[in-house]
């Protein structure tokens, strides 16, 4: 309850392994992120230890253009944060949704930025990477 003691101190807590989140949209990255409704023709998840999809779309569902572009939410966990990263990765090349543009490829792209990858980034990292080199691998 609120205001009563916890029943267990910061030194009880251990960490272990690192996690990622990746939220999938139905947003054009090239668009200001533009929220882009409609029917999803053909939805694939992707699975396996250490992955999880929360989700409530499904192939013929459609994404309105009145609320929220989320499609879903892709976790992933490993041994550290180069093993949640790749595993990210694959999971993301898993992840199959057809008939509305999605974020995949903008976070694929994200994961495979070496900076991003050495944790070397600042609050203008989105804005050079859609303007960068690397753009092409979000075509």
């Amino acid at each position: 309850m609120m205001g009563e003691p916890m029943k267990i101190s910061q030194g009880d807590v251990h960490l272990k392994g690192h996690a990622i989140e990746c939220r999938i949209n139905a947003e054009d990255p090239f668009d200001d992120f533009r929220p882009c409704p409609g029917r999803i023709e053909m939805y694939y998840a992707p699975g396996g230890k250490g992955t999880r999809v929360d989700s409530h779309v499904y192939a013929g569902y459609t994404i309105p253009p009145t609320y929220d572009s989320m499609i879903g939410k892709l976790i992933t966990i490993g041994k550290d944060r180069r093993e949640a990263m790749d595993k990210m990765s694959r999971s993301l090349s898993e992840y199959m949704i057809t008939g509305v543009k999605t974020t995949i490829a903008f976070e694929q792209a994200i994961l495979q930025d070496p900076n991003f990858r050495r944790g070397v980034y600042s609050t203008n990292f989105i804005e050079q990477l859609l303007g960068g080199p690397r753009r092409e691998l979000l075509e």
